[in-house]
């Protein structure tokens, strides 16, 4: 029987925020057959991967509102920071030419700070990129304040977007897509297990858990990391998550024993491929002629790809996975991924 939810509260505490449409919506909910039967398990595939914007991904839910709030402040220019292959910045670039605002990206070198992928578009969106040597995040911030003031004192009002956007007004974005998918599986007649995603910056983790315990969904989030170990990882989802249903006016409020971040497929740091990972995107090109990337979604399909066949999945669970994007990332790292593909031929 699908799970009985009421959604009209969190709907309308969404309504009341400023939001500029910026995605095309909602994304598709479809099966993923061929891998399902290799698992053992159903598993449904929520394409966030296809938002429209710049090439698609999660991050224009958040910038739906984040771009929004900065033009109801009177902004005329974007800050905003990530790595040098940063989805964020990229879709950040791309929704500034929407908004007509000036777009000013701090980076971090990161793996691959070559001008390619997601940095290539930076370039081609006409944002002004400023690559940084350190990967500290507090060294981003301090770079994008100067930044800040200087316009300033241009005259100028700058909008600082934290790395992610994972802030209540970007995680909103995900607390928006409860409904959505809330929707699509009730068309569908599917009351699933799990909902699994890559967790890095927190606000996509955070903004989802946020909706569904508004929406009095039982569904558990499976956060998959790509990034920090799972304690500080729970942490952070913890306090954003309610920092959302806060900004939000909503009463109800997210504990610990809501929130699961497996760290065990971070590999050695963020960005840094794995042999799961690369496993993880050959599976889902040759079984279902997906793409994922080789950053966040492919890490967090190799973690469930891990979970279903040793058994933390049961046998015929029902899955929904969350597909976030990133594809032109997968363009920056063409060397690991031709060599990998390449031994398996």
């Amino acid at each position: 029987m699908i799970e009985q939810v009421d959604t009209r509260a969190l709907t309308t505490a969404i309504g009341a925020k400023p939001r500029l449409p910026l995605a095309f919506l909602p994304t598709p909910l479809h099966e993923a057959p061929h891998l399902s039967s290799r698992l053992g398990i159903r598993v449904l595939l929520k394409r966030d991967d296809q938002t429209g914007l710049a090439l698609g991904g999660n991050k224009v839910r958040k910038l739906e509102f984040l771009i929004a709030e900065a033009l109801e402040q009177g902004a005329d220019a974007i800050i905003t920071t990530g790595g040098s292959q940063s989805n964020h910045a990229r879709m950040t670039a791309a929704a500034c030419r929407i908004a007509n605002l000036a777009c000013y990206l701090v980076l971090d070198r990161g793996v691959h700070p070559e001008i390619q992928g997601n940095l290539l578009l930076d370039d081609l969106f006409g944002a002004a990129v400023t690559l940084i040597k350190s990967p500290d995040p507090a060294d981003a911030v301090a770079e994008m304040e100067r930044v800040a003031e200087r316009l300033r004192s241009e005259g100028r009002t700058p909008y600082i977007i934290p790395r992610g956007g994972s802030v209540p007004t970007g995680a909103t974005g995900y607390a928006a897509m409860v409904p959505e998918l809330l929707g699509q599986l009730g068309d569908l007649d599917v009351n699933p297990d799990f909902l699994y995603l890559a967790t890095g910056s927190t606000g996509t983790h955070a903004g989802a858990l946020a909706g569904l315990t508004a929406a009095g969904s039982s569904i558990p989030v499976r956060g998959i990391s790509v990034s920090r170990d799972s304690a500080s990882q729970e942490k952070k989802v913890l306090e954003l998550a309610n920092a959302t249903l806060q900004y939000l006016g909503l009463p109800e409020s997210v504990t610990a024993s809501h929130i699961y971040v497996d760290d065990a497929y971070t590999g050695p740091g963020y960005g840094i491929p794995t042999t799961e990972m690369l496993d993880a995107l050959d599976v889902l090109a040759r079984d279902e002629g997906i793409i994922l990337d080789p950053v966040y979604t492919g890490k967090a399909m190799a973690g469930m790809i891990d979970h279903a066949q040793t058994g933390k999945l049961p046998p015929n669970s029902t899955v929904v996975f969350l597909h976030t994007g990133g594809a032109p990332g997968l363009f920056a790292y063409n060397r690991e991924i031709h060599e990998a593909v390449g031994a398996r031929m």
